[in-house]
């Protein structure tokens, strides 16, 4: 379900009337998608989903409680925020808790495009056949998932805050498989208007890589020269943007900790092209124009030129350590650089073109070590051109050594929504030097 601006605003606004506690904080969150799944070249299912939350926290001091309904029901919330009430008066005191945030000021969110949230199954079916239509011609077989949807997030305290901003996100995928089995392919797209997705471009694009004829080679475990496409890319820089806190790294749990205390703000740690920021008003990646607890949003470069420009304060630790709050990214876009794939492809000797990661898990955050496994895509190249296919492989990497690694950087896009979700990413291919493989993995 969406709520209007004064929708939402009636509704919270009726709870904190209500309530009986010091504080109280009213959250209310809702979306409508619409999905279809396709497989071996058939549409096999579509859905539609609706959800709506609203979770009400009351603090007494610095003690509070939260409880959540997915009503509108009076008799419901009411119940919530008694319920609420109650655990705020039974839980122990939080050093940590903050009072109600007040007022805020937000830019003009950039992120909701009326045509994706009105989109119908129908619209995800024509594009589903011309991503079909692109593997039939190519004699493989195509799988596939596409979706797209609205939500909203409005937000009030006893403080006098209320915040409200809306989105909508579409995202298509296709995996093409010879129809063997032997070897697949990959591709796929993400924005916040699905009129920006080219679904049989992305149909072509993993089609073309599934249509290799050889057999998949197994290399040996090592260091290569690899380009990572910008979906390997960002898949691996999401964690990047969530290490960008100022608390753990000043508590030593960080790649940003300083030796002997503090942290390693305006230290250049990695490349000096490298630059990421995130912006609420960039239409490569859009993100929120408020965090989960009503911080502004706001332009903030983390890296600029290889140094660390920002980390991000939560209310609590701002005040602790006498630092403006700064929210959290909701996004990143990593700025790209000139260099062309297909001139990555063709100045690299011996390498491996790697199409996409999965299966990603933080090994140390003190080093930001990676490990994850290649899919859907992975080719030797040599002499500048593809050889053939590689079977996948696990990979053990820091992103410090791999941003510090850099060879060449290529144009930003945005990429497809991922597994780990977490807002919207724009990256570059990356050529970078000495990635490591740790061991071989079986499949394709």
């Amino acid at each position: 379900m969406i709520l209007s601006h004064d929708e939402a605003k009636a509704i919270a606004d009726r709870r904190l009337a209500a309530s009986r506690a010091e504080g109280c904080s009213v959250d209310i969150t809702g979306g409508e998608t619409v999905n279809l799944r396709f497989a071996r070249n058939s549409a096999t299912s579509n859905g539609a989903r609706g959800e709506l939350s609203v979770t009400i926290t009351s603090q007494f001091g610095q003690q509070s409680g939260s409880a959540t309904v997915s009503s509108l029901d009076d008799a419901a919330l009411d119940a919530a925020q008694r319920r609420s009430e109650e655990i705020a008066r039974l839980v122990p005191v939080n050093p940590e808790e903050m009072p109600p945030l007040g007022p805020q000021e937000y830019g003009a969110g950039v992120a909701f495009d009326a045509a994706t949230a009105d989109l119908r199954a129908a619209t995800l079916a024509d594009a589903a056949r011309r991503a079909i239509g692109e593997a039939v011609r190519a004699g493989v077989d195509a799988a596939g998932y596409g979706v797209a949807g609205a939500s909203f997030h409005a937000m009030a305290t006893s403080a006098g805050l209320y915040a409200y901003d809306r989105r909508t996100e579409a995202d298509f995928t296709t995996t093409a498989r010879r129809k063997d089995g032997s070897w697949s392919g990959w591709a796929g797209g993400s924005d916040h208007r699905f009129a920006a997705l080219d679904a049989g471009a992305i149909g072509a694009r993993a089609v073309g890589k599934a249509a290799h004829s050889q057999a998949p080679l197994d290399l040996d475990p090592g260091q290569y020269t690899v380009i990572l496409e910008p979906s390997a890319a960002g898949e691996l820089l999401r964690y990047l943007m969530w290490s960008m806190d100022a608390r753990s790294a000043d508590e030593g749990r960080s790649w940003l900790s300083r030796k002997g205390g503090g942290n390693l703000l305006g230290e250049t740690l990695v490349d000096p092209r490298v630059t990421i920021t995130s912006d609420p008003a960039d239409m490569r990646a859009p993100t929120s124009v408020f965090a989960w607890d009503g911080m502004p949003r706001r332009r903030t470069a983390w890296i600029e030129g290889g140094a660390v420009k920002a980390l991000s304060y939560s209310r609590y630790w701002a005040q602790k350590t006498a630092h403006e709050p700064l929210a959290e990214p909701g996004g990143l876009v990593m700025a790209g650089g000139p260099t062309s794939l297909a001139d990555m492809i063709q100045g690299t000797r011996r390498g491996i073109l790697v199409t996409r990661v999965w299966y990603v898990n933080m090994v140390d955050p003190r080093t930001l070590l990676m490990t994850g496994l290649t899919r859907d895509g992975n080719f030797l190249i040599e002499n500048g051109q593809i050889a053939g296919p590689v079977r996948n492989m696990r990979f053990n990497e820091s992103l410090i050594a791999m941003l510090s690694n850099l060879d060449a950087i290529g144009p930003t896009s945005r990429i497809h929504g991922g597994d780990l979700g977490g807002g919207p990413v724009a990256a570059p291919p990356l050529l970078v030097k000495r990635f490591t493989f740790s061991s071989r993995s079986s499949g394709i």
